[in-house]
């Protein structure tokens, strides 16, 4: 099997948690989309990155089940391992910025697939959700404390591909920044951080912690 890079995106302040991302740094090995696809279904995380021109940062993005123009935790990730001054995903060009433990990605709204963002009353109505069944992409979510952006989600993709709950979501968080249009610290899954912002021109800025977790050979 071609060898592989596991980081940890979205991680939290002590370093725990976050989403896991498997990255082939050698795409061209890897170049049928069938068989990106197949492998992206073998290794079973949410997102799979094929690096294909680590210098112009020319990435391929798949789930175990489809492909992605554009993902937010896989940019962030991939940024963060690359350390290139933009991506290029077929949805557009993502700009990049390391900032001291934080990785940042710019991005448009329209980019991210589609997902429903669920408002609910108490911190507590969103920790007690259970995993609904396949169907509809749900981001649940609930103010932690309004004035201070500070907000509390969980997210279910709703596919029957085995993950029924992402740790850490930087499309959906990108969504809910637009919505809401105001600088968000979001606190996702079992402990994972994203920091997200409005840009000029319409853009989010999306932000997290990312820690290596292995290397498969």
């Amino acid at each position: 099997m071609t060898g592989y890079d596991v980081l940890c995106v979205f991680c939290g302040p002590d370093g725990t948690h976050g989403n896991e991302l498997g990255v082939v740094r050698d795409g061209a090995r890897i170049p049928g989309r069938a068989e990106r696809q197949a492998l992206a279904g073998t290794l079973g995380f949410s997102e799979t990155v094929f690096v294909d021109d680590p210098e112009r940062g020319a990435i391929d993005i798949y789930t175990p089940t489809s492909r992605l123009p554009f993902a937010g935790h896989p940019c962030v990730g991939t940024a963060w391992l690359l350390d290139v001054p933009e991506l290029v995903t077929p949805a557009g060009v993502v700009g990049t910025r390391l900032d001291g433990e934080f990785t940042w990605i710019e991005a448009r709204p329209e980019w991210a697939p589609p997902r429903t963002l669920r408002q609910y009353g108490t911190v507590e109505e969103v920790d007690a959700l259970p995993v609904p069944p396949p169907g509809e992409w749900i981001y649940a979510w609930a103010w932690q404390d309004e004035a201070g952006g500070r907000v509390r989600a969980r997210a279910f993709p709703g596919r029957d591909d085995g993950i029924d709950e992402d740790e850490a979501t930087g499309a959906a968080a990108l969504l809910l920044t637009a919505r809401l249009a105001r600088a968000l610290n979001i606190a996702q899954g079992l402990g994972s951080q994203i920091l997200t912002a409005p840009m000029p021109d319409g853009l989010i800025e999306v932000g997290g912690r990312v820690r290596l977790h292995r290397t498969m050979a």
